[in-house]
């Protein structure tokens, strides 16, 4: 298997799909590609890194951390996505740690190359701002879900947030659910975490397939 230039991994990189030629070009000599594997940090919390992070392979998970070390997780992260952008435009430290789920391949862009790209491209700094509005969407609808739902609705939002639809009506997460990551980004405990699922389970909203993957009933995804 060849290994890819750095402009080949340019232009697999949707945020830069729009650069021109010239532009992909200087960008690709501006990046430097960095393995992390499983549970290193990408980012740290109140600390500055001073470089855009793209996800090229793997997973990452985006968390904060509380007074007393409880971790919370915020989203997780795949291919395509990116990360540091706030850092860069604000010159404000990390708000979350980001932590390689399992071994993540990165491209890092430097601030000055950065910021040269949202002045030269229109079209790249419209999709950070979109990006930025949709996180800020994601946080809006977490800050809804801790204040409004109990812990059965905060469970069925993620839960159906992490479904995909294989088929009409047919909707699927796949891996196993780990119940504790259910509870850090809930805000509840392992135990009610999984007295619930086993409550859904029951009832019939959910259930776990022979593969490992768990079906999510329409009627929970349209109650």
């Amino acid at each position: 298997m060849s290994i890819l230039s750095n402009l080949e991994l340019i232009r697999r990189v949707p945020l830069f799909s729009t650069l021109t030629q010239p532009q992909a070009e200087a960008v690709s000599q501006a990046v430097a590609k960095q393995r992390f594997k499983r549970g290193e940090v990408i980012v740290t919390q109140g600390e500055k890194s001073n470089c855009l992070a793209i996800l090229l392979t793997g997973r990452a998970r985006v968390l904060t951390t509380d007074e007393r070390g409880r971790e919370v997780i915020l989203a997780t992260l795949s291919p395509g996505d990116y990360l540091g952008e706030m850092s860069l435009i604000d010159n404000q430290p990390h708000s979350a740690t980001v932590r390689a789920d399992i071994q993540t391949d990165v491209l890092l862009l430097g601030r000055s190359e950065f910021a040269r790209c949202l002045g030269e491209n229109s079209a790249m700094a419209y999709a950070v701002m979109k990006g930025l509005v949709q996180r800020l969407r994601q946080a809006d609808r977490k800050i809804e879900s801790l204040a409004l739902m109990d812990v059965y609705g905060r469970v069925a939002r993620v839960l159906t947030e992490s479904a995909t639809e294989e088929s009409p009506g047919r909707w699927v997460i796949r891996g196993k659910v780990s119940r504790q990551d259910v509870a850090k980004m809930i805000g509840a405990s392992r135990e009610m975490v999984s007295r619930v699922i086993k409550d859904l389970e029951d009832r019939g909203f959910i259930q776990t397939l022979a593969d490992g993957n768990t079906l999510i009933q329409d009627r929970l995804i349209r109650p």
